[in-house]
């Protein structure tokens, strides 16, 4: 099954949006936005940005779990992953995000 994008708001009235793997896990979590607009340019970027190698910023955190930020053509982070144990999980990670990302399926909730 195909990944897909789930575009939501809060109860500040920001939007955001997660993206999730076929088998529902999310794998990539936006910042908010102030406009669905905002949030919908936001999977667009995920959607050009996703096959490109480059465009993932693969890090540390100080307490040693691995985990990745996408970024757009200008260096702004479209989105983050999950905290990874190991660098192997945060590598499927990119991957899974490489496979998903380009899925033109928006869910509103």
């Amino acid at each position: 099954m195909a990944g897909w994008y789930e575009l939501g708001s809060n109860d500040k009235g920001q939007f955001s949006f997660v993206l999730k793997a076929g088998n529902g896990e999310v794998i990539l979590r936006s910042e908010q936005y102030v406009t669905k607009a905002s949030a919908e340019n936001g999977i667009e970027s995920v959607q050009t940005n996703c096959g490109n190698d480059a465009r993932y910023d693969r890090k540390e955190a100080s307490d040693g779990r691995c985990y990745f930020n996408l970024k757009a053509g200008n260096h702004q982070v479209i989105g983050t992953s999950q905290m990874y144990k190991a660098a192997a999980g945060r590598d499927n990670g990119v991957e899974s995000v490489k496979t998903n990302g380009v899925t033109k399926t928006v869910k509103a909730v």
